[in-house]
């Protein structure tokens, strides 16, 4: 089997972040304000290359991946090492204590192929882990942070499953960068200062491993200083030398598991059977057409290639291309699909392997114009139901999703190509850190209540499921079938919008992914209308709010890397409301 490797396109660099959550308190959701990203953003301009391209949430991980693409390696191999440099340096982000989804790109064989890299629950894991004694949800943030929220990291096994398939260079030969930058330190950036200053994830303070490591001495990390991290490097060691297995048994097993299970806050329930017994799996990529063009992204668990592709089929009739970017009109148009989409992923999206999820009517062209019908073009819908393309009986879902996850884009020599995204799910995730990197809290990525109205959530907890996700990976074919776009974001479930709306910018507009990722940022996830802060959108408010959408003006700060391939050429472009770089020969 070969895999598809994803033209990386590169973030930006911002001074500040932003998230956006759903705080959980007396069993209410409501909006939370966090670490806002700086509006008036300095635009990047697109990358162009003609052999390679690599782009990544950091500099030093996008050029960790540029080396390996000049050494000739393959996509995959790139991937890996820019993944292993993230962990180091964008550690509030991703990690080898995470999960995450990879679509692989052979353009030898025109194959595309996706690995599932997300992380399971243990096997002692129950449906009622996040319902307090009087049956309600508990807090969101208590849910978060210690060893209950973490499952069994996914992503090294994910990728080394590529590597067997698609890799040309030797596995130890990918860990070079990450050892030499674990062993000699790194450049704190601005972002990850603001980040650990702002205390956002309680946990960094809270448990005792984490905190030595970004408060030393008492005192958070600064930009400009030089961090190292040694045990880090030693794992990245006995990894390469060993194999994967190395991670999933023996001592680093061992220390997670006790790490999770002698957590200082909310242990958790993790087994050294569960590390030794995770796999991933390969999966049939979700594909759909829009115009000429094949959308192809991640099945279930993950929701976003399903979201991504009904925003689109929704929106076909309504021609965008004809209408005037950053107008109201094609934005209205595109929350009211938006909210389509998000009614039919809160009921029927889930880990496939234990429940029914209806891909295939969920895209069908039938089902898609009948949902089409519904979208008026001078008014807000409101608050969507869901459809019934079949006959299940699920309750909505109740689960939030946090922002701090990262994409990785490349296409390598070959014009292979990856698009993975890759999380520890909250910012710092469950703030349980073992030999220097941090462990996820994907468990919250279940529905906290496993029942809603007498009725089961589809995404509720079960031993040994995946969480589902809003990961959305992309890739986008032209009608001979060659590559033409590789995509994809961070930012919660905010992540379907950003990605659906730079595929329409691409796509639609004909814009270069540059300039498509520049657009000012609107979505919508089956509530609030929410523009972004200091763009040209802001001076719509009105204008939505005269349709009858409420309307809320802040920060988005996506982080969307995307790769096209054009006339025999790469463009790459990266966000500039995040840190990072494409790199390109």
């Amino acid at each position: 089997m070969k895999k598809h490797l994803l033209s990386m396109s590169v973030l930006s660099l911002a001074l500040t972040c932003s998230f956006s959550a759903a705080a959980f308190t007396d069993g209410k959701v409501r909006e939370t304000r966090e670490p806002e990203a700086a509006t008036g953003l300095t635009q990047k301009q697109v990358v162009v290359g003609n052999d390679y391209m690599v782009a990544a949430a950091n500099p030093y991980a996008s050029e960790a991946g540029y080396k390996i693409l000049a050494k000739g390696g393959s996509a995959i191999d790139a991937a890996i090492a820019v993944q292993l440099v993230l962990t180091l340096v964008e550690p509030q982000s991703s990690g080898i204590g995470g999960g995450a989804f990879i679509l692989h790109w052979d353009k030898a064989n025109k194959q595309l192929t996706t690995v599932d890299g997300r992380e399971t629950a243990p096997a002692k894991a129950s449906a009622d882990m996040f319902i307090d004694s009087s049956g309600k949800p508990i807090k969101w943030i208590d849910a978060v942070v210690g060893g209950r929220s973490v499952g069994v990291p996914g992503v090294l096994r994910g990728l080394k499953a590529a590597h067997d398939n698609y890799g040309k260079l030797p596995w130890a030969a990918l860990f070079d960068d990450a050892i030499t930058l674990a062993d000699q330190g790194f450049i704190v950036s601005p972002r990850l200062e603001k980040l650990v200053a702002m205390k956002f994830n309680p946990g960094i303070v809270k448990l005792p491993e984490i905190a030595n490591y970004f408060f030393p001495h008492g005192e958070p990390i600064k930009a400009g200083q030089r961090l190292v991290n040694k045990p880090l490097a030693q794992v990245y060691r006995t990894i390469a030398e060993q194999g994967v297995d190395a991670f999933y048994q023996g001592q680093i097993a061992q220390r997670i598991v006790s790490a999770v299970n002698n957590a200082p806050i909310a242990p958790g329930t993790l087994s050294l059977k569960d590390m030794k017994d995770y796999q991933p799996k390969w999966r049939e990529p979700v594909c759909g057409q829009y115009h000429s063009y094949r959308v192809c992204g991640m099945a279930p668990p993950s929701s976003g290639g399903i979201a991504v592709i009904q925003i689109l089929k929704q929106l076909e009739a309504f021609n965008l291309a004809k209408l005037p970017a950053n107008s109201i009109e094609p934005w209205h148009l595109f929350t009211q699909s938006s909210r389509l989409a998000f009614a039919d992923r809160d009921k029927y999206v889930a880990d496939e392997d234990f429940v029914t999820v209806p891909t295939q009517a969920l895209l069908a062209d039938s089902y898609m114009n009948e949902r089409a019908q519904l979208i008026k073009p001078d008014k807000d819908m409101g608050t969507a139901n869901a459809g019934q393309p079949v006959a299940l009986t699920y309750a909505d879902n109740d689960s939030f999703e946090l922002p701090s996850t990262s994409h990785i884009s490349i296409v390598d020599g070959d014009g292979n190509a990856i698009s993975m995204t890759t999380s520890v799910e909250m910012a710092f995730g469950s703030a349980v850190m073992v030999d220097g990197f941090i462990l996820n809290n994907q468990l919250t990525d279940f529905a906290l209540s496993p029942e809603r109205d007498g009725k089961p959530v589809a995404n509720r907890v079960e031993p040994f499921k995946r969480p589902r996700s809003s990961m959305a990976p992309m890739m986008v074919f032209n009608p001979d079938g060659s590559l033409k776009l590789v995509v994809g974001s961070p930012g919660g479930s905010r992540i379907i919008n950003y990605v659906a709306q730079t595929i329409v910018g691409v796509l639609d507009w004909q814009l270069n992914p540059q300039q498509a990722i520049n657009l000012p940022k609107v979505t919508n996830r089956n509530k609030v209308t929410t523009l972004e802060k200091g763009t040209e959108l802001e001076g719509l408010k009105a204008a939505f709010e005269a349709r009858g959408h409420k309307v809320m003006v802040r920060d988005l700060n996506s982080g969307v890397h995307a790769i096209e391939v054009k006339n025999g050429k790469l463009y790459g472009g990266a966000d500039p409301r995040r840190e990072g770089k494409v790199f390109a020969k």
